[in-house]
């Protein structure tokens, strides 16, 4: 029977005893954004942006007025909606046709497969820093001028 050295076991031990075990790394998924192009999740992300509702959503889109088009592209950032449970024929119809006028791209969960993996108050726009892949922080947004102060620091 094989043994760990003493100091791999002692480095082990006490990141389970700490609460510091590595955080795991996120599979990839891929979305469709509002003009049905793919999106996959990559290990260049830095901040993931889930709205679970309409209000969430506004959030971010009353951060973002004014903002040039890349504004989350150069910030490494993405926008996920949770449009689950918006009716088929509402969002078909209406909703996504509207979110093309945006400046800026809407990854759209359907399922919902995405925003699933995280907590988080609807009403509040969820915030996920990573790394390499990995979850870091996360952190919610209920009001759009400190949402977009957080996006500004991030682009420094």
């Amino acid at each position: 029977m094989s043994r760990l050295p003493a100091a791999v076991f002692l480095l082990m031990l006490s990141g389970s005893l700490f609460g510091q075990e590595p955080a795991p790394v996120q599979a990839p998924w891929t979305l469709l954004d509002q003009f049905d192009q793919p999106y996959t999740r990559n290990d260049q992300l830095r901040i993931l942006l889930v709205a679970r509702s309409m209000d969430a959503a506004k959030l971010l889109d009353q951060a973002l007025q004014g903002k040039p088009a890349d504004y989350l592209e150069v910030r490494e950032a993405v926008f996920v909606a949770d449009v689950s449970r918006m009716p088929a024929l509402i969002s078909t119809l209406f909703a996504i046709p509207a979110m093309r006028d945006y400046n800026y791209r809407v990854l759209l969960d359907r399922e919902p497969r995405v925003v699933t993996r995280y907590s988080g108050d609807a009403d509040k726009l969820l915030w996920v820093e990573m790394k390499q892949g990995k979850v870091v922080s996360e952190r919610e947004f209920a009001d759009p001028l400190a949402l977009e102060k957080a996006l500004q620091q991030a682009g420094q």
